[in-house]
């Protein structure tokens, strides 16, 4: 090592730190001196220079946060704070007093702008600073961090003294996006910095989080900073990204089929899960009822459905009950028993469910089949078709021994957390002591778990036995090098079953879509799926007793069944327990197939020989950036797309969705041309995802108001419209 030469380089910088230094110090006391800057020779007397070093934080920019195809969720953003120059020898540019000289007035015109503000605060504020004889101030509540829409409405209005300081804030640009999971961000008063106050973004503050910097500069009376003063000696270090493993466009469907869900059942709470039960990775992950992560107003719950709740969740427990009876060789399809009532008692010496004759007086309350059915004399297999409670009943009492169904119960990870990382959970209550108990956590009453939970046991189910860890994180990488620092793989965290006794349960599922069972409204022709339907009673711990109205009701499927890919968790909080639509979850499981790529013969079975095999085609998105219109038209022929082309040029600049992007028949395509004007589209059906996309390639905003598609919107479609036009949209 050549020490002279380190030495050299060593000395170089420590000459050059110190020398700017120096220039700084000096410019501050050569204008104090002189009272002229001493770069620009201004008159500090007459143009009102200040003569103090500001000594500054230099923010970090908080890590993004972003799905598996790099579509932005969370984001910082440009924003601005409202400030008042309350100095006299203020002018604007025509050399016209610009400073607040009515606190009152200025107050009135701002609450004209801006909504929700208190006038009578800001005007206070404002007295109480030209009291103190300040040269500037804030304005308290509803001023700070606002958009580049509402700083240019304010600008518009044209109030003098009423100026802006730039700063940052956090921005979800396709809000509601699993809002409880990701959370939201927000500026602290106390800490003086964006922080996460709820979901990952609360979790993942030390990732997320960055290390300011300081700086220092000499700055103007009007906030200006004097060219050449600056002097950033501590730089700062921004927050790393978060990639999860979440389908942005599988989850805009998964929001869209929750909000109809609870509009449609006049729901209390919806949720959907979809994973990958050969990996444990999740595709999207929807709890509503939800909120604007922008505004974090009226947050119904913090607690979110599918993770945070102990849920008593009924009969798509069932499964599990037979999957114990499979492995511990005690099953056989075709035996028999007799559905409908199950009357029992228990040896009080040996501790055994018997059961005995139907009227027969005992101490324990008779469990029947749901809504009063009497399925009669019926096969094991056909009482999970049916969803039997009875069947269930039989198992436990006289097949299945209690302490290898409770040990299997330890197996598939009930009654504890799945350690998911970055998200808090429920562990459920396990209450299997009485024979009740017993008997009713069979078929998923009595004992709670939590969603989380039930869905990392069905992985073993769909994954010939080994059951995954969920994940939704999918790795923390490097802002500026995209070098991944963390990342997160599929784990295997235990086997409860055998392959063949997983494959089998499947086989049995398989039937519950079959005309005459429980599951059959949920069946999608030409989809073979494996399914479970579910009615759970909900338990009160406030007032220790069951809700006589509201009951949970679910279903869980795994597609395609003879070699499962995707598995979709959906169900509701309602008193509709007999007529609500299938619709929401058909409608997420094609989404889910097709943000997977699984398509065709892998998960389409023809009804009929005339039938297409491929319900719903998948393509891959051509790169149409530098091509002709017609080159562009010829590409995509052929193709069922919506095609929107905006402007009229005859080139293509942008495009949405990027090209390699995974498309179905139905996706919508924007294309924008080299084209001088832009008239307004007809966006009726556009989803959430789609209207960002067009503020994106057009820079053009949308107000958005509602939630699911557009249905009305405020210019009509062939109006000419630029980054000036005020566009607002109704989505239902």
């Amino acid at each position: 090592m050549d020490v002279r030469r380190t030495n050299k380089k060593l000395f170089r910088m420590i000459l050059a730190m110190g020398t700017a230094g120096t220039l700084v110090t000096a410019n501050v006391l050569f204008t104090m001196g002189t009272h002229r800057h001493i770069w620009s020779q201004e008159d500090v007397l007459t143009g009102k220079l200040a003569s103090s070093i500001v000594d500054t934080t230099v923010e970090a920019r908080r890590g993004q946060i972003l799905d598996r195809s790099s579509t932005v969720i969370a984001q910082e953003v440009k924003a601005y704070t409202l400030v008042a120059y309350l100095d006299d020898s203020v002018r604007d540019a025509k050399g016209n007093p610009d400073y607040v000289q009515d606190a009152k007035e200025t107050a009135k015109k701002l609450a004209e702008v801006l909504e929700g503000v208190d006038e009578k605060q800001i005007a206070t504020i404002l007295e109480k600073a030209m009291k103190r004889g300040q040269v500037q101030t804030e304005l308290g509540t509803g001023t700070k961090r606002l958009t580049k829409d509402v700083m240019e409405k304010i600008e518009a209005a044209d109030i003098p003294g009423i100026g802006f300081v730039d700063t940052t804030n956090r921005n979800y640009p396709t809000t509601p996006y699993s809002s409880n999971l990701v959370g939201f961000a927000a500026f602290d008063e106390d800490e003086q910095a964006i922080q996460g106050k709820m979901g990952l973004e609360l979790s993942m503050e030390e990732y997320l989080s960055g290390t300011d910097g300081r700086m220092k500069y000499q700055q103007a009376v009007d906030g200006t900073i004097l060219p050449g003063t600056t002097q950033v000696y501590q730089e700062a270090i921004d927050g790393k990204n978060v990639y999860l493993t979440i389908d942005s466009n599988l989850q805009s469907i998964v929001e869209a089929q929750l909000a109809k869900t609870m509009q449609d059942n006049n729901a209390q709470a919806a949720w959907a899960l979809v994973m990958e039960p050969e990996t444990g990775k999740v595709l999207a992950w929807g709890s509503y009822p939800t909120y604007d992560q922008n505004t974090h107003q009226e947050i119904p719950s913090f607690l979110d459905n599918v993770a945070d709740k102990n849920v008593e969740v009924g009969s798509v427990m069932k499964p599990f009950t037979y999957a114990v009876a499979i492995d511990t060789g005690v099953y056989n399809g075709e035996t028999t028993f007799r559905a409908g009532t199950f009357t029992y008692t228990q040896d009080p010496s040996t501790g055994k469910i018997i059961r005995v004759p139907n009227g027969t007086q005992t101490d324990f309350k008779p469990i029947s089949d749901a809504l009063g059915n009497d399925f009669g004399e019926i096969t094991f297999d056909k009482g999970l078709w049916v969803s039997s409670n009875v069947g269930i009943c039989e198992l436990l009492a006289n097949y299945i021994n209690y302490n290898q169904y409770v040990e299997y119960l330890d197996r598939f990870g009930f009654f504890k957390a799945t350690e998911i990382p970055f998200v808090t959970e429920a562990t459920g209550v396990k209450n299997v002591d009485t024979a009740a108990d017993y008997l009713s956590t069979g078929f998923g009453q009595g004992s709670s778990i939590s969603l989380l939970q039930l869905c990392q046991a069905y992985t073993a189910i769909f994954n010939d036995g080994k059951m995954m860890r969920p994940y939704v994180v999918e790795s923390i990488q490097d802002p500026d090098t995209g070098t991944p620092l963390k990342e997160y793989e599929p784990e295997v965290v235990g086997e409860p079953i055998s392959a063949e006794t997983a494959r089998k349960v499947v086989d049995i599922m398989k039937g519950v879509t079959q005309d005459g069972n429980s599951g059959e409204r949920f069946r999608i022709d030409g989809v073979d799926m494996a399914l479970k339907t579910g009615t759970g009673e909900l338990y009160n711990e406030q007032t220790g007793e069951y809700d006589k109205t509201n009951y949970t009701s679910s279903v869980i499927a795994a597609m395609p069944a003879d070699d499962p890919k995707i598995m979709v968790y959906w169900g509701m909080v309602s008193s509709n327990i007999t007529g609500y639509s299938a619709e929401p979850f058909q409608e997420i499981v094609k989404a889910a197939l097709i943000a997977n790529g699984v398509s065709g013969a892998n998960a389409v079975q023809p009804q009929n020989p005339e039938q297409e095999e491929d319900s719903w085609d998948t393509y891959e998105m051509p790169s149409l950036v530098n091509h002709s219109r017609a080159w562009m038209d010829q590409e995509l022929a052929g193709k069922k797309l919506n095609v929107t082309v905006l402007g009229d040029g005859q080139s293509v600049v942008n495009q949405y969705p990027g090209a390699g992007s995974k498309i179905n028949s139905n996706s919508r395509v924007l294309v924008m041309t080299d084209s001088a004007s832009l008239t307004m589209p007809d966006m009726s059906g556009w989803t959430r995802k789609d209207v960002t996309a067009f503020w994106a390639l057009t820079g053009i905003g949308v107000q958005t108001s509602g939630y699911g598609k557009v249905q009305a919107q405020n210019i009509e479609p062939g109006t000419p419209i630029d980054g000036s036009s005020d566009i607002q949209v109704t989505m239902e």
